[in-house]
């Protein structure tokens, strides 16, 4: 028999995803005339699902986890809600790679017969439905990465990150699409096609994990896992609205997924949530910590989840201090994310608590340098056989990532030993940066009033163009340094407000591909989400949401309506 065509591969892929919504019960509405949706299709679910399906998938996780446990609703309720909402969020975006209806409804039936049986809920995310990106893997179901040669793979075992939200209690229901190579801000691959931006179809919703962005951003799901090693997590979390957390590396267990270059250790990529709300952030986070993956992972670190302290109560007279990142000196962000910036700053600085001050970007082009040599140390062997292997196109943001790269090298273990060393000293560098903010007290000799977390934009724009993703800074910055990285919405794109500036003159040409983005049509990115990025240092991932919540609360975020 001849070898399948790689478009052939691709139909039988997307037949199968369309045959697991197909079985969704009671079927999914038709959305009419998908030719002619509005770019803004946030809304559309509302109208075409019942109102009791709308007011469940328009739940918080916090929320939904406690109406579970109370019996307020079943889980089979719940499940089958976010079902539907899933395959109308695939109809209007394209971000599902499979839905799982009978798995989901039979795990729903079993967890509504304990709950009946013990008047109880079975662990903290009883009956909470969980979506996941498709390289997490799940026992016998597809594990193709984003690669039509990799089409026929298989999942030997559910990930050690499944297992553990399993026995908490959750549901998993929905498998969502990625990246040809994962290595993209933007998610399109050969198999299934392009995932777009739910408020604004013409935008991306990003990537890798942007199929995560869209399905939780139309709230067809309210949390999801995703994964990051240049941004994966936080770009469709900023893209799409959504809160999302690249923990530090070694906290969260990886086994289990399916990726290229699986034991290199000089970059490392975590899993971590994106979420509707922050509470499903450190819920996730809680949860999984909780489990002790490092009994099973032994690479983790044992550190247990400590929000039983407090991060920021200081001696008397002490506030919290947050350093603000304006602009990396490589390219200045769009006027949205400064004005996103300047409108936080300004309300942060009329806080009692808080102190904010600039922080001056240290070396943040030699960072990339950095980085970027360290993605391939193989120089991309495995990524183009796994591309080539089946006759599939190259998208262009793989091309951009690994051919139009003049960092992509095979290196020779003395070179990887160079650069690794670069990397090491980079992060000895920046602890300096970070450490110098501090001043020494006379009395104790220790140092006093450190910035606590950093201020950042996550991106150079709001969501981009399709395949016009390629500035990765304001995101690898922090893989790069292993500094976990939460991102959170702040308010949308106003052309009428956010106007070009027509003296900016670019400094290289990164920030002239940049700036030209903007200057081409500030219409085109109207109604999109602005998010901001807010940084703490290694291991502080509890310093950070916990920042994040005062702040949230200090000053009433986010300023838009994102549902």
């Amino acid at each position: 028999m001849s070898k399948p065509t790689w478009q052939e591969i691709a139909e039988v892929a997307q037949n199968h995803r369309d045959d697991s919504i197909r079985r969704v019960d009671p079927p999914i509405p038709q959305v009419a005339d998908p030719e002619r949706l509005p770019l803004d299709r946030t809304d559309i679910p509302k109208y075409l699902l019942t109102t009791e399906e709308v007011i469940i998938t328009q739940t918080a996780p916090e929320d939904l986890v406690a109406s579970l446990a109370s019996g307020k609703y079943t889980s089979t309720t719940v499940a089958t809600a976010f079902l539907r909402r899933a395959g109308l969020a695939q109809a209007l975006t394209n971000c599902i790679t499979e839905l799982l209806p009978q798995r989901a409804i039979a795990r729903a039936n079993f967890l509504d017969e304990y709950h009946s049986k013990h008047g109880k809920p079975i662990g903290p995310l009883h009956g909470l439905p969980i979506s996941v990106k498709e390289h997490i893997g799940m026992k016998g179901l597809g594990l193709n990465a984003g690669f039509v040669s990799w089409w026929d793979h298989k999942g030997e075992d559910d990930a050690l990150v499944l297992k553990i939200l399993w026995n908490a209690g959750c549901v998993f229901y929905a498998r969502t699409n990625q990246p040809q190579t994962l290595m993209h801000l933007e998610t399109s691959n050969n198999l299934y096609g392009v995932t777009v931006n739910p408020f604004n179809s013409q935008l991306t919703s990003g990537g890798s994990s942007g199929g995560e962005g869209a399905l939780i951003a139309l709230r067809g799901s309210c949390l999801g896992l995703g994964t990051d090693i240049g941004g994966s997590i936080r770009s469709p979390a900023a893209n799409c609205g959504l809160y999302g957390l690249r923990p530090s590396s070694y906290r969260i267990p990886v086994s289990g997924w399916s990726a290229t270059m699986l034991s290199q250790e000089q970059i490392i990529a975590v899993l971590g949530p994106l979420s509707t709300s922050l509470e499903g952030v450190k819920m996730f986070m809680k949860t999984v910590i909780n489990g002790k993956p490092w009994l099973n992972e032994p690479s983790l670190v044992p550190i247990p989840w400590r929000d039983q302290e407090s991060y920021l109560e200081k001696p008397s007279g002490k506030k919290l201090k947050i350093g603000v990142i304006w602009h990396d000196c490589v390219v200045k962000p769009h006027p949205p994310i400064m004005r996103a910036l300047q409108e936080v700053v300004e309300k942060l600085k009329a806080v009692q608590g808080i102190e904010v001050v600039d922080w001056k970007p240290y070396k943040h082009d030699e960072a990339w340098s950095i980085i970027s040599s360290l993605y391939f140390c193989d120089g991309g062997q495995e990524e183009t056989a796994a591309i080539e292997a089946s006759g599939e196109p190259w998208r262009p943001l793989s091309k951009f990532i690994l051919k139009d790269n003049q960092s992509v090298k095979k290196l020779t273990v003395e070179e990887i030993w160079h650069w690794t060393m670069k990397r090491e000293g980079y992060r000895t560098e920046y602890a300096k940066v970070w450490n110098d903010t501090a001043t020494e007290s006379g009395e104790t000799g220790e140092l006093e009033g450190m910035v606590d977390v950093i201020l950042c934009p996550v991106g150079p724009g709001a969501a981009p163009p399709l395949d016009c993703a390629r500035y990765w800074g304001y995101t690898t910055q922090w893989n790069l340094l292993d500094y976990p990285a939460l991102v959170f919405p702040v308010t949308k794109v106003d052309p009428t407000v956010d106007v070009v500036d027509q003296d900016y003159k670019p400094i290289n040409e990164k920030d002239k591909y940049n700036d030209q983005l903007w200057k081409s049509g500030p219409e085109k990115y109207k109604g999109a989400p602005v998010s901001l990025q807010l940084v703490g240092r290694r291991y502080e991932d509890e310093k950070v949401i916990e920042a994040m919540d005062f702040i949230k609360e200090s000053i009433g975020l986010p300023f838009a309506d994102f549902v």
